[in-house]
């Protein structure tokens, strides 16, 4: 018996995470759900998106499978999802994104996997606001120590480091997940021809891990290039391993080769903790109707029994999926040849199909 937390989250969440774990039940692998409540809707109730008890229970449990939640732009408060990835240190970002035929999309057998850097870069959260007494001051101090310094006095302030440790642990990472999985090559990805101190770091740091691991291939692309060779030419390409920011873009860029982040999967791992989640937002304008697209979580729930050493239910849940999406019968309206067809299914029905062909 595993016992795993579970976070509905808010928008379409709960509709999406209760597909998903009754799809996970349906393989037969026996959990114990902790439910805890996280996101926009518990904000009046609790004060906060992300109540301690939703910490508490992720480090008692050590996995979690969290719906989506909603970040409001420009104002509010920041991120559940990063709040909970910087508590827990949850350093490394698994995006695989994988084509499955019957899924929409102008590529064809591209499988890539992106490793993205959770905890630094732009993505640390350490900003001063402008006109501030604070950042008025970094400004001048900045200014007065480096010729080459010209911040204007009315910016705002983004610092964003890389570390030597943070490098390193991301990059191992990536090579040890290349080798659990039979991946043949990886690409380290940043802008160090531009920052070279942050980005010329992560560069230098991830051409000295690579050499622990001979066996596996290693090339490293300047982002706006690896941009393009991704539109051009995905299949040269297999697991790419990021600083946060170009992490977070680039992962989006992968999943639209594949059919966009309704089937776009993901994975948070720390030293002691794993969140799955997909990469979606929680689409609030649909919520209640039975209307999204569940892949993604259920994905998610995938790559979730696979962490939990259920590989055989694991692969079995995949591959009924993807027969399921091959038929194209009982699948969302995202998923049809024409949105507006009429056959489209929900949520809660595409999970049925399911959990049917799982017998």
């Amino acid at each position: 018996m595993h016992r795993v937390t579970l976070i509905p989250g808010d928008g379409t969440g709960p509709e999406i995470a209760e597909a998903t774990r009754r799809v996970i039940e349906a393989t037969g692998v026996k959990i114990k759900w902790d439910v805890v409540d996280a996101g926009i809707d518990v904000m009046a109730e609790k004060g906060t998106p992300l109540p301690p008890e939703v910490l508490d229970s992720i480090r008692k449990n050590k996995v979690a499978l969290k719906g989506p939640m909603t970040t409001p732009i420009g104002t509010g408060f920041r991120s559940v999802n990063v709040a909970i990835r910087k508590e827990l240190d949850l350093y490394a970002c698994l995006r695989p994104c994988k084509w499955y035929p019957g899924v929409r999309s102008r590529y064809e057998n591209v499988d890539l996997v992106l490793v993205r850097e959770n905890t630094e870069d732009l993505y640390a959260g350490i900003e001063f606001e402008e006109g501030k007494p604070g950042t008025l001051e970094l400004i001048d101090y900045i200014n007065g120590k480096s010729e080459k310094a010209k911040i204007r006095k009315d910016s705002g302030v983004s610092i964003k480091p890389i570390s030597i440790f943070g490098t390193e642990r991301i990059v191992r990472f990536a090579f040890e997940y290349a080798i659990a999985n039979g991946r043949k090559k990886v690409t380290a990805v940043t802008k160090s021809n531009i920052m070279k101190f942050s980005d010329g770091l992560f560069m230098k740091v991830a051409e000295k891990v690579a050499r622990e691991y001979p066996k596996i291939e290693y090339e490293h692309k300047i982002v706006d290039n690896m941009c393009m060779q991704l539109v051009q030419k995905p299949e040269l390409y297999d697991v790419l391993v990021l600083p946060n920011l170009y992490g977070d873009i680039l992962s989006d860029l992968c999943a639209g080769l594949v059919g966009g982040l309704g089937v776009a999967p993901g994975a948070n791992f720390g030293k002691d903790c794993a969140v799955f989640e997909a990469t979606h937002g929680s689409a609030p304008k649909y919520k209640g109707q039975n209307k999204v697209n569940p892949s993604a979580l259920i994905l998610s729930g995938a790559l979730m029994l696979k962490h939990l050493g259920e590989n055989d239910a694991a692969k079995r849940l995949e591959a009924v999926f993807a027969k399921v999406v091959k038929e194209g019968k009982n699948v969302t309206y995202d998923m049809k040849a024409d949105r507006n067809d009429p056959t489209a299914v929900g949520t809660s029905q595409m999970a049925d199909a399911i959990i049917k062909e799982m017998g």
